[in-house]
């Protein structure tokens, strides 16, 4: 992406807070200023290992997301970077400084929680203007910010009310801006959208990402939501007991993923062991070609959905790759059909679109019935345990 927010432009009025309404998403690209960098950032609690030499680099104006399960120490690497802790070893840089010695009020970051953390005494304008406040400003520049935050969030019309008096996703809003109205370089969110129901989830990450592409705020997000994590960011680093695993573009780690771990945490995957063999690969389920032959014994994964099924007695071209199964079981869920298929002593899962069953090629199976599972070379990636 393109370096941050353009000098001299403002939002809703508000001077030097990002690009103009409308404005098109920056790229990433190869000259991406670095923000944010950590260096073999190490953190232990006792004996248990939070954080295991991170390195890590977020380009200014970048959705970047820490995905992973619970204790793999991304809540840790946020709090970090927000000052609320400190590491045994390593560097944390934001813009170029060493945060070692600066303390959370004077690091340009700003978080926004799980629980939200709002003052349930304060209405939603003063929560907005706490830290305002906090700063000193005058009165008619915090009167002019809450404004433009209220506006950025759609919260006008409710700045008398109290937090009880406010839904989920209007209390994330007030959080969202009361943590933005302070201009930060970073913002943090922990798992913001992790307390709403899925409907409002979706609909809210949709708009926190429109938000930050308005802003150009660099915006650092962690969750365990896989799919959160592919629809909302320009980069994810998948994370795994306190190191990560890999970090790139949503499609580059979902479609090329480095270890087992990601392609199994990432999504859904078959896994087959392979051995070199002349065509490609040999596997339990025979021979099969890949992309580029195998070097040595490795592990091989594809994805339920690039698995293509045909009938097995239907008139399917003569091609490598195909698979004879039978489907064991059948799951629903309403945009696809979930086939669980037995290959010999080899289960594999693919899944299909539920299409209209009038048009050509539309094909749905059913239990015990025999299906030739095509398994494309180039879906075929090799993984690391």
């Amino acid at each position: 992406r393109a370096p941050g927010p353009l000098p001299g432009l403002s939002l809703f009025g508000v001077p030097g807070l990002g690009l103009p309404p409308g404005a098109a998403r920056p790229k990433l690209g190869v000259v991406a200023e670095v923000l944010v960098r950590l260096q073999g950032v190490r953190k232990r609690y006792g004996t248990t290992v939070a954080l295991d030499g991170v390195d890590l680099e977020v380009h200014r104006g970048e959705f970047f997301s820490l995905l992973g399960p619970s204790g793999c120490g991304k809540t840790t690497l946020l709090r970090l970077l927000a000052g609320f802790e400190t590491p045994d070893a390593g560097r944390i840089e934001i813009g170029g400084r060493d945060m070692a010695r600066v303390p959370p009020y004077e690091r340009p970051v700003n978080t926004v929680f799980q629980n939200y953390a709002l003052f349930p005494h304060m209405t939603v304008e003063a929560n907005i203007a706490f830290g305002l406040r906090m700063k000193g400003l005058p009165p008619e520049a915090i009167r002019e910010k809450v404004a433009w935050a209220l506006e950025l969030v759609d919260l006008l019309g409710l700045e008398k009310r109290y937090p009880r008096e406010l839904s989920g996703g209007q209390k994330q809003r007030v959080a969202l801006a009361r943590a933005l109205v302070l201009e930060p370089q970073v913002l943090l969110l922990d798992e913001p959208l992790s307390a709403l129901d899925a409907r409002l989830r979706q609909d809210l990450r949709v708009e926190l990402m429109q938000l930050q592409r308005r802003l150009g705020t660099t915006f650092i997000f962690v969750t365990h939501d896989q799919e959160e994590a592919l629809v909302m960011s320009d980069r994810i680093a998948v994370m795994r007991s306190g190191r990560i695993e890999q970090v790139g573009l949503p499609d580059e780690v979902y479609e090329r993923p480095k270890t087992r771990f990601v392609a199994a945490f990432l999504g859904r995957s078959n896994f087959l062991p392979a051995r070199p063999h002349p065509l490609g690969a040999e596997t339990p389920l025979g021979p099969l070609r890949l992309k580029a032959p195998l070097a040595r014994e490795a592990l091989l994964a594809i994805r339920p959905e690039k698995i293509r099924l045909y009938p097995a007695q239907g008139g399917v071209p003569a091609r490598e790759n195909l698979v004879r199964a039978v489907v064991e079981e059948i799951v629903y869920t309403g945009a696809e059909n979930q086939y669980y298929l037995r290959a010999g002593e080899v289960r594999l899962l693919a899944y299909t679109l539920n299409q209209d069953l009038q048009e050509p090629g539309a094909e749905e199976f059913g239990y015990g019935e025999e299906v030739l599972c095509y398994l494309p070379p180039e879906n075929l990636v090799v993984v690391h345990e």
